[in-house]
């Protein structure tokens, strides 16, 4: 798979990307500030399909309790693909890559967050940004997280979700919240589909060739290896697209044409 500082990265920059150029009256962000709140977003729920392996940053984000989340979800996930694989999908021991790389699983992620945040409001908005801004520290900052006990990076993670709640009610409504999750979903997806093994964007529905479980994935020589060359190259890139979306996002919002100011968007 993609690592997950380039999954967090790459959601990251789709967030500011999303935030920056949607109108407003799309539901668009109306200060720097609030395309911020939404790339956070989008960079944690870009880790969350790999909720579905113990080994992954997510996982050991918010110690005992994620690695619980993590093998509890593997054994859901292997249990789905087994009761829908046909004939001709290979038997698995693991659930990695199946359930929660599916495209039904993003738009199961974005409408369950939405859902969840309209009931149940701020308890609710407030446990979304934990969870979200908690994994994007993780994802965003690896070396920085890695030195850190899991405790204080969970308690810094709650402190950013209650002051983003109360300083920024707007960005935080249930669609805003479910957008920014279903994004970082299918960013994570497309970039695990580059890879040497693909993603079933499809799968548990649709039959494809007798499968229900097709991976889909590039050409072989478009395809990327884990932690290879490829996979730090990509890395780079989404950081340079995210460092310069950031910039005119704060310094030179009119060239993207952002509705408010340089002046104010520091503020």
């Amino acid at each position: 798979m993609v690592m997950g500082p380039t999954h967090a990265m790459s959601g990251a920059g789709a967030g500011l990307a999303i935030g920056a150029f949607l109108p407003v009256a799309w539901g668009g962000a109306t200060s720097a500030t609030e395309v911020f709140v939404f790339a956070g977003v989008t960079a944690g729920a870009a880790l969350v399909p790999d909720l579905d392996t113990p080994q992954s940053t997510l996982a050991r984000s918010f110690g005992p309790v994620s690695q619980a989340l993590a093998h509890l979800t593997e054994r859901v996930s292997t249990t789905v693909y087994s009761l829908t694989r046909t004939r001709k999908d290979t038997r698995i021991t693991n659930g990695h890559r199946t359930a929660t790389h599916t495209l039904w699983f993003a738009f199961l992620a974005g409408a369950g967050t939405a859902a969840l945040v309209s009931s149940f409001g701020k308890n609710a908005a407030i446990g979304v940004l934990f969870f979200m801004l908690g994994l994007a520290l993780r994802g965003l900052a690896p070396d920085w997280s890695r030195k850190q006990d899991w405790l204080y990076v969970t308690g810094l993670s709650l402190a950013l979700a209650v002051v983003v709640w109360f300083a920024l009610p707007a960005s935080v409504s249930s669609t805003a919240l479910g957008a920014a999750v279903a994004t970082g979903v299918v960013v994570h997806l497309l970039g695990d589909m580059i890879t040497k093994r693909g993603v079933p964007l499809l799968g548990g529905i649709v039959r494809i060739g007798g499968k229900r479980w097709r991976n889909f994935r590039p050409p072989g020589r478009l395809r990327v290896r884990a932690g290879g060359g490829a996979d730090k190259l990509l890395a780079l890139a989404c950081t340079a697209v995210t460092v310069v979306l950031a910039y005119c996002v704060v310094w030179a919002p009119h060239v993207i044409g952002a509705p408010w100011s340089a002046a104010g968007a520091v503020a």
